[in-house]
């Protein structure tokens, strides 16, 4: 017995860095601390937006529910046509510069924000001015995530890529759930202008937590390819990218429901969903890895739209909460378990063109849904937005088994390592 213990102890003190750091994962979690942190503060600046952008455009600029999703629906085209240059930088450049760049364009979009509010008295400028930096905020968003999954995914290892997609993702939605309630508190004291003034801040205290990280060696030499790479991830980012339309209904248009309704304290939708989103990932977070990503997806897509069917019937605020704590709990696995097979079915040295592509499938969900949901809100009203995006995001259920039948499902523990 000695023996062989002896042996295994001074193969793993031979065995290369990154094997040691997958053999003992427990440090991982210490190691990804200050990027979580960085994404918490980096999100808050949309989390703070949320609910009180839709309020600024229909009622304090008098435009339309349409005008509203376009408000909303361009950050995500921004970060769509900005992920793949986010993920082609991170690996070519270093994760730590593509999460400088993006903190740095998230404060130019907060000082956008406080030139729209100065010209408000000319709607048709002010809004011109609020998209230009909602596209500022589209890539900050896109550039900061893409180089916290790379980072993430380097330090981790691709035995526990699932986790790293999970915790950072956690990060992201503990600042929404916070910034909800903050958001709407300043907005009702203050105005959209302290909406403005945390954009601009945010950021800035977010590069004070970026600078001391070590910087990691870029994965890629060249430019990987972008075909191939979008190619590889396509499947998954397509389901991923149904079960998306269902937050872009609750996090552009429950704020609307409640004002329409009569019903006060919207932000309780926002927070539910992301608590249990967040109690999601803590618990269940290490399924993905152990299980398969797609089984897991499939699962969670079902949940996802039985809450949002939920919020379609619901007939009181309270019966809304429930649903949106339905569909927190669903959504919260469904980007790992997408994710995870994104990541292991693309080329090694593109992990972060590979999230960034991945990732880009959800941004193109949310720029053509949350307009096209807009108009839906206009003719057929706003509970029925929330019957169709349950209904998309049924959708989500073949693409979830497609993956199980193809050679993506694995027992990812297993699974030899892609790199």
């Amino acid at each position: 017995m000695a023996r062989p213990l002896r042996a295994d102890l001074r193969a793993r003190a031979e065995a290369p860095r990154h094997e040691r750091a997958e053999a003992t994962p427990a440090p991982m979690i210490g190691a990804l601390a200050p990027i979580m942190a960085v994404v918490l503060v980096a999100y808050l600046i949309i989390g703070l937006a949320m609910p009180v952008l839709p309020l600024y455009v229909h009622q304090q600029l008098g435009l339309s529910t349409f005008m509203v999703g376009i408000a909303a629906g361009v950050q995500f085209a921004a970060a769509l046509l900005s992920r793949f240059w986010a993920g082609t930088y991170a690996d070519t450049r270093g994760a730590k510069r593509a999460m400088v760049v993006g903190l740095s364009m998230g404060a130019a979009s907060g000082l956008l924000y406080l030139l729209s509010l100065r010209v408000a008295h000319t709607p048709s400028t002010s809004i011109l001015v609020l998209l230009i930096g909602r596209v500022f905020l589209g890539g900050a968003e896109s550039f900061v995530i893409t180089g916290a999954l790379s980072h993430g995914l380097a330090l981790g290892g691709p035995r526990n890529a699932g986790k790293v997609i999970a915790w950072v993702g956690t990060a992201l939605w503990a600042a929404y759930g916070a910034g909800a309630p903050v958001g709407t508190l300043l907005y009702d004291r203050f105005g959209f202008v302290s909406t403005a003034l945390a954009t601009t801040a945010l950021p800035l205290v977010a590069l004070l937590v970026v600078a001391p990280l070590r910087s990691l060696p870029p994965s890629a030499r060249e430019r990987p390819s972008i075909r191939r790479v979008l190619g590889a991830v396509a499947v998954p980012g397509l389901g991923m990218a149904l079960t998306a339309v269902g937050f872009g209904a609750i996090s552009t248009f429950a704020s609307l429901l409640f004002a329409e309704r009569g019903w006060d304290a919207a932000w309780v939708a926002f927070t539910v969903l992301s608590a249990t989103f967040i109690l999601g990932r803590v618990v269940f977070g290490h399924l993905p890895d152990r299980v398969g990503g797609a089984r897991i997806a499939l699962v969670c897509a079902l949940i996802e739209a039985a809450g949002l069917a939920l919020i379609w019937l619901a007939p009181t605020a309270a019966v809304v909460f429930v649903g949106a704590a339905v569909t927190g709990v669903g959504y919260s696995l469904v980007y790992p378990g997408f994710g995870l097979e994104a990541v292991s079915l693309a080329p090694p040295e593109a992990k972060g063109l590979a999230m960034g592509a991945f990732t880009a499938f959800l941004d193109l969900s949310l720029g053509i849904a949350s307009p096209a949901l807009g108009l839906i809100a206009g003719r057929a009203g706003l509970g029925s937005v929330f019957l169709v995006s349950s209904v998309v995001t049924l959708g989500a259920v073949p693409v979830a088994r497609r993956l199980q039948r193809g050679p993506a499902h694995a027992a990812h523990p297993m699974r030899p390592s892609p790199s």
